[in-house]
């Protein structure tokens, strides 16, 4: 497929900090492409640049192909899901919805009003306001607010950060499904690494204004590219310089397991319950501490118990 949003060489500079630094990106037609990072990484500037919210210092982005740097908002094919949704309290929920096409001066507004309501679920609620819905509710309308206008791109600016965990994780599932079906592209900023491996085609990972790797969620998450990235997406155990994730990790009592797997005898140093898994916590000969995941059946340790902790060399990350 082809990009239909290239980023290249972006700097954007706030004097003396460079908020975005030397930026190469390219996210595909219909793709869910994810920037994810800490705060103050810069994903949330490299959106507003891609919006036509804030100029580039330096570099260029295209937008189907065509340069955008001089565009506005409104002459560019995006559309912007701000985190706190940005909806008018004082106009109703289909109002809210026709505000954008209204200022197009675009035709048939009830139409295109409703299907973009049938579209995120919210056909019968047209009449209420913005104060009258759930916080899921207010998420939509704002979705079928920037969906009715179709825009190439639609940006998602931590869309899901005001919402309380368990309607995140329900609203995760809605989001990728509403993506699948519409088919527009969708870049999504998020710093929570369990929101962009779930939703995401292709994640970027970012820190201090660059992109440090781009690819698949399994491959930035088993294979990372730096120390940054393995430790950013997930916990990591360094064991003699060498990453290995909690749940790649082994427990055993009786030797050295076979088949070529590394193996170091420990302590029990103490144990977490989780709920659906058990979080062992172990010291190595070597003096590194070493977590391993458990799943169920859980096994009876307790601090002082000496054990074998081994693992498969394929899942060792090692970095220069």
């Amino acid at each position: 497929m082809s990009a239909i949003l290239e980023i290249r060489g972006v700097s954007k500079e706030f004097p003396p900090h460079r908020a975005v630094d030397q930026v190469n990106l390219e996210v595909e037609a219909g793709a869910f492409h994810a920037l994810l990072g800490p705060s103050g990484c810069g994903k949330t500037t490299l959106l507003r640049l891609v919006a036509g919210l804030e100029t580039a210092t330096e570099g260029d982005i295209l937008l189907e192909g065509r340069r955008v740097n001089h565009l506005p908002p409104y002459r560019r094919n995006v559309s912007t899901v701000f985190q706190n949704y940005a909806l008018f309290p004082h106009l109703t929920v289909e109002e809210n919805v026709a505000f954008g096409l209204r200022r197009r001066g675009e035709r048939d507004l009830r139409r295109k009003v409703r299907e973009g309501l049938e579209l995120v679920r919210l056909s019968g609620k047209e009449k209420r306001y913005p104060a009258q819905l759930s916080g899921g509710e207010r998420q939509r309308v704002a979705l079928a607010r920037s969906l009715v206008l179709r825009p190439g791109v639609l940006l998602l600016d931590e869309p899901l950060a005001a919402l309380d965990p368990a309607l995140r994780k329900q609203m995760r599932g809605e989001l990728k499904e509403l993506q699948a079906r519409v088919g527009t592209t969708f870049l999504f900023v998020t710093h929570d690494c369990e929101e962009a491996l779930s939703l995401a085609d292709r994640v970027a990972v970012m820190k201090a204004g660059r992109i440090e790797q781009v690819g698949l969620p399994q491959d930035v998450y088993l294979r990372p590219a730096t120390r940054f990235v393995a430790g950013f997406l997930g916990a990591v155990n360094w064991i003699e310089g060498v990453g290995i994730r909690p749940e790649a990790l082994r427990l055993g009592w009786n030797g050295a397991p076979g088949n070529g797997e590394k193996r170091r005898r420990a302590v029990v140093v103490g144990a977490t319950f989780l709920g659906n898994c058990l979080h062992v916590e172990t010291r190595l000969e070597s003096g590194d501490l070493a977590v391993i995941e458990i799943g169920r059946p859980f096994p009876a340790v307790t601090a002082g118990t000496p054990v074998d902790v081994w693992w498969h060399p394929h899942d060792e990350m090692r970095f220069v």
